[in-house]
This record gives C-alpha cells, sequence and structure tokens, in this order.
C-alpha cells in the first residue's frame, strides 16, 4: 500500500513539473528581453570563422537595413562574441544599440558563442543610420573586425 501511494505522488508530481500554461509557453525566458525573442524586419546573416591564424566576420562589411535584424553565426573557431568600438558608433546609439544586445557581457559586448551553429542576433529596430565598427575580443588581435553600415 505504502509503495502504491508513494508511486502515484510521484507520478502526480511528474505531471505537474511538466505541464505548461498557454502564457509560460508563449512569453520568452524571464532572463531574456521580449524584443531579443523576436526578429524584426529581415534577417542579414554574418558568419564568424577561425582557423590556424585567419579569423573574420563573413562578409567583414555588412549593409543593413533599419530594422533588419543582423543574426552572427559561430561557424568555426570559436568562442567568438560581437563588440563595439565605443568611439566608433553614431551619436547618441550606445544605448539603443545597449538594449538591442540581450544577454551582455559588457557595455556594447555580447556573449561567447562556444558552440558551432549558436547565433546571436542584434535588432536594428529603431538604430540610428550610420557606421558601427566591431569586433570579436578573442580574437581582436588576430585582426578579427568588422563594420556594420546601417541604412
Amino acid at each position: 500500500m505504502r509503495v502504491t501511494w508513494i508511486g502515484a505522488v510521484l507520478a502526480l508530481g511528474a505531471l505537474a513539473c511538466g505541464k505548461k500554461t498557454e502564457q509560460q509557453a508563449a512569453s520568452p525566458p524571464a532572463d531574456q528581453p521580449a524584443a531579443a525573442a523576436q526578429t524584426a524586419g529581415p534577417i542579414v546573416e554574418v558568419n564568424m570563422t577561425g582557423a590556424g591564424n585567419t579569423f573574420k566576420f563573413e562578409p567583414d562589411v555588412i549593409h543593413a537595413p533599419a530594422g533588419a535584424t543582423v543574426r552572427f553565426i559561430n561557424v568555426t573557431g570559436g568562442p567568438h562574441n560581437v563588440s563595439f568600438f565605443s568611439d566608433s558608433i553614431p551619436a547618441g546609439a550606445a544605448e539603443k544599440l545597449n538594449a538591442a544586445m540581450a544577454n551582455r557581457m559588457d557595455n556594447l559586448s555580447g556573449p561567447f558563442l562556444i558552440n558551432a551553429n549558436d547565433h546571436y542576433d542584434i535588432s536594428l529596430a529603431g538604430m540610428p543610420p550610420g557606421t558601427y565598427k566591431g569586433f570579436c575580443t578573442p580574437h581582436q588581435a588576430l585582426g578579427m573586425k568588422f563594420t556594420l553600415m546601417v541604412m
């Protein structure tokens, strides 16, 4: 009798833990901003690669319309991340850019992408047009830099 009762309690507990409400399933995780969960406009993909002493963003000059989402994809040679030079972005853009960068490590610096095919999205919605220069923190000394042109 005791074993049956314990089994029933465990089964009910497993069912309760695995069930999500419709609201929970539709909302992004608490540690990720809602804006980061959805992409806006077209997606512009940028591959992050590395082998030997050659580490690069492909393309390294990125043209993206305002409202697009730039998707940085770790292809090879990671870990990689996306960081921006604070002195090379349009005036007044730093706060908006930081807000568009989910799970930042630091000011204007995104998290490390460890695994192949991991990606990091930055929405350009509301971003002022201009030139944004950036780099991969671990591979900056090896010349892994990019220029983002927001139209």
